[in-house]
Order: structure tokens, then sequence, then C-alpha cells
């Protein structure tokens, strides 16, 4: 057959992502806060967008100054006397009120302890790990070069307190040996807190136990040679190798267990974030009402002054027009995608209380098992649409506080012939576990034969699944001899 070069004309249809559409699909995946920056950031670029003032506000602010036009009616006119200094006048002024009225243009100052800000609230930058360690540093007495490889190691010093370069890596940086490098170690390993500058979790703790003073006794033994034994509890192993009695054992594994096995989490610990939801439900009456969340974002407009410009035909130079086209362009285009954004999230948002009725009604374990597809067919929108619109989005219940994704579970049979959601079995395993003899903890087996009991098909390689999900050890490691 012949190779040829033809022209051949063929009709077909296909999706043009456009820098709109991508624009849209993105701010529909962004959480409440991503968004928010993404707007304060537009408003900063776009001089055509803006935020537009409540009705209400503008009408109290146009009240304001008008009151601040209008005289004071005669009646009301307030005289003020002439004030003589005199022999008395200080003795009849009081100066403790005049100085808390006063504002002084340094700073604020406080006359009563109590009423002083505690020192971490008027702090700017919460101290790091790092910056604890490096000020121990300094004031240690090193030599230059002793201080320049310390400040290697601490660079190589993770969040956690452990040292994650090797000392052939450090010694190569500092262009010193080894040895040097490990007496170094040694003086920062000895720094606040205890265990910090360890290079693994044995180390840490053996650190930790030199210095509560328990070097060369039965703790530091066990941390020495039986750590894998007493991962597991093998107690009655260590025992005998040791010869010791099994409760001398009990009570060294209570020690350890007391010890910390990131000894930089107690420095520059970060503060909680707090999750703002995106759609409140309450319940009124019978029925459930959704409501968004709007605050916080602001409510946008396109300038009046550039829009009255555009329209009245004033003359631009041709770049100056062009600039002022495009910038409402994209202003308009936010605006329209953040409307349809909201309306996404509402109908979704709708879609769900309506599916899980019950789960509103009477917790989790009326949880229906519920997939993309169903809220997607309900709202008429494509699964991935209902995909990126339930990410990162949060939503108040009667019931707390849940991420739209976790009303989305599989669905397990149960022995009527019914499905009950994956999630509500997670929770029947918890409770499950939370009541179970420390002593004699259930095995993975003996937990799908209790859901068996509640009429739960499920096998026991599903419960180690979700037990693992639910971070909950296996029945070795929740065992407790006291």
């Amino acid at each position: 057959m012949a190779i040829e070069m033809r022209q051949q004309m063929k009709l077909t249809q296909q999706l043009v992502m456009t820098p709109q559409l991508q624009q849209a699909i993105k701010l529909l995946q962004l959480s409440r806060i991503e968004l928010q920056d993404v707007v304060r950031q537009e408003l900063e670029e776009n001089p055509v967008l803006e935020e537009a003032l409540e009705l209400e506000e503008a009408r109290e602010a146009e009240q304001v100054e008008l009151n601040e036009l209008e005289p004071l009616p005669a009646s009301e006119t307030v005289e003020f006397k002439e004030v003589i200094a005199g022999e008395g006048t200080l003795n009849e002024t009081d100066w403790d009120s005049y100085i808390e009225g006063y504002n002084y243009s340094a700073g604020e100052h406080y006359f009563d302890d109590d009423e002083r800000p505690s020192y971490e609230n008027i702090l700017t930058k919460k101290g790091t790990l790092s910056d604890h360690l490096m000020w121990q540093l300094n004031l240690t007495r090193l030599s230059d070069q002793e201080t320049r490889v310390g400040a290697e190691i601490i660079g190589n010093i993770d969040e956690d307190g452990y040292l994650r370069a090797s000392l052939a890596d450090v010694a190569m940086a500092c262009q010193v040996d080894e040895p040097f490098v490990e007496a170094v170690l040694k003086r920062i390993q000895e720094f606040d807190p205890v265990g910090v500058g360890a290079r693994g979790l044995q180390e840490t703790l053996l650190i930790q136990v030199r210095h509560l003073g328990l070097g060369d006794s039965l703790v530091e033994a066990i941390l020495q040679n039986h750590l894998k034994d007493l991962e597991i509890r093998n107690y009655k192993h260590i025992a005998r190798i040791l010869g010791v009695d099994v409760n001398e054992i009990l009570i060294a594994a209570k020690v350890i267990a007391g010890l910390d096995p990131k000894p930089g989490h107690l420095i520059g610990q970060e503060d909680v974030q707090y999750i703002s939801p995106d759609i409140f439900v309450y319940k009124i009456g019978d029925e459930y009402v959704v409501v968004l969340n709007d605050e916080g974002l602001p409510n946008l407009r396109v300038s009046p002054f550039y829009a009255n410009d555009v329209k009245s035909g004033r003359h631009f130079d041709a770049k100056a027009e062009e600039y002022i086209s495009d910038k409402i362009r994209s202003a308009l285009w936010l605006i329209k995608s953040i409307h349809q954004r909201q309306r996404t999230i509402y109908k979704a948002a709708k879609s769900i209380v309506k599916f899980q009725r019950n789960f509103l009604d009477q917790g989790i374990e009326y949880l229906k098992p519920l997939v993309l597809r169903d809220v997607a067919e309900d709202i008429g929108m494509h699964e991935s649409t209902i995909s990126r619109v339930t990410t990162n989005k949060y939503i108040q219940t009667p019931q707390g506080l849940f991420e739209l994704k976790y009303f989305f579970n599989s669905g397990i049979s149960t022995n009527e012939g019914d499905f009950i959601a994956s999630e509500s079995v997670k929770n029947r395993i918890k409770e499950l576990v939370t009541a179970e003899d420390p002593r004699k903890p259930h095995s993975d087996q003996r937990l799908a034969d209790l859901l068996s009991g509640h009429n739960i098909n499920i096998a026991r390689r599903t419960v180690t699944k979700y037990r693992e999900m639910l971070r909950i050890g296996s029945s070795s490691e929740r065992k407790r001899l006291f």
C-alpha cells in the first residue's frame, strides 16, 4: 500500500479548556482559606475589582457624616468656662484618670500586672527547636570550629529532635574528622530538651534514661539489648534472659513508657489551626436547612469608576483601553466563578443532607453508603465536579463537624440483606476495642466474630485494614499487664 499525504475534513466534538474554565475548576476545589487568599491577592493586583460595602454599612456611614455636620441645638449647647490655674488646681486633678485616658504614642503602658498581657500574646514570632538549640550553643564554651560544627549539626536536626545527617556528611561539610563531630554531638545531646540530637529511637531513650540517673540499671539493659522484645511485650522472655523477676521487667517497662520518643515536639510546636465550616446545617422543626457560610468572603464588584468610563466611551490610548478591558473581564470571571462555586457547594450539600437524613437524626450508626454518582445524578452534574466540590470542604451538622467526603463510603452487607456504611463499621470496631479488657485484647478474628453477632458480615483481613486506618495497634501492641 502506497504512503501518501491527503487532506480530510472531519467533524468532532472536544472540550477546550479555556483560561476561564480552568479558573472555575481551580476555585471549585480550593478550601475556604485558600479561596480567601486568592480573593485577597486579586484585590491587590486588579485595580478594577473592589469590595462592595453592604448597604446597611453605607447608610450608617452616611448617617454618621450627617450627624457630624449638623450643629447642636441651642438647648443642648455646652457652655465652656475658662480654667484658671490656682493653688488648688494641681491637688484637685485626678492624675490617675488623666494618665489612664492618655494615649501614649510609644505604646501601651500598664500600671497593674494583672492587666498586663502575657508574654506569649505579644510575641511576633514563635521560637523553633533550631532557634532554641542555637541559643544554647552560643551560651556554651566552645571553640569557633566546634561552634561551626555544632551549627551544622543543629541545622540537620528535624522537628522530632532527631539528627537526620550522618557524621560523615557533617564532617565533609565542615572539613573535619568524624571523631571531632561526634564529640560536638555529645555536647549537643546534653542540651534541652533531653534526648535531642539522637540518631534513632534507642539512642534518644538511652539519653533520657541516663539523664534520670538510671545508667547501668535494668532499664538501660532492656533498651540496649531487648528493645524488640519490649515492643511486642514479651516480658517473660526478657526476664528469663536477664535472670530477674517478671515484675521487675514490668516496672522497668513502665518507666520506659514514660519517656518521650519525640523530644523535639516539646519546643516550637505549631498553633492549632481551627476549621471554619463552609456549610451549616440547622434543624428547624422536622426539616434540615442548609446555609452557606459567607463570613470572610468579601462581596466583590467591578469598580463603578472604571465601568462608567468604559460605558461612556471615554477616550483612552490603545494600551490603557486594552489593560482596563482585560482587568474588567478578569474581575467579572472571578465573580462569576465564585458564585458558581457557592451554588455548586450548596446543591451538593443539600443532596448529601437528603441522602443522610437518618445520620443527622440518629448518629453515625445510621450513616448510609453513598458514592459520588448518587449525588451527581441527583443534582445533574458530573462525578468529577462532585469530587472537586467535596475536597477540603467542611459541614457543621447537629452530629458535629465533618468533611464532605466523610459521607461518601462503601457499603458492607448485613445478615438481613441490607448495607451498612464502612464508617459505621469502623465506629463499631473502635467501640469494641475501647470496651475490651486490656489484659486480654481482642484479635482481629475475634473482632470479626463480634461484628458478625451485630449482623455485619466482614472478613478478618477487612477488620485488619479498618483497624490500621483507625491507627489502632494489633492485639499484642494493645496488651497491657499493668
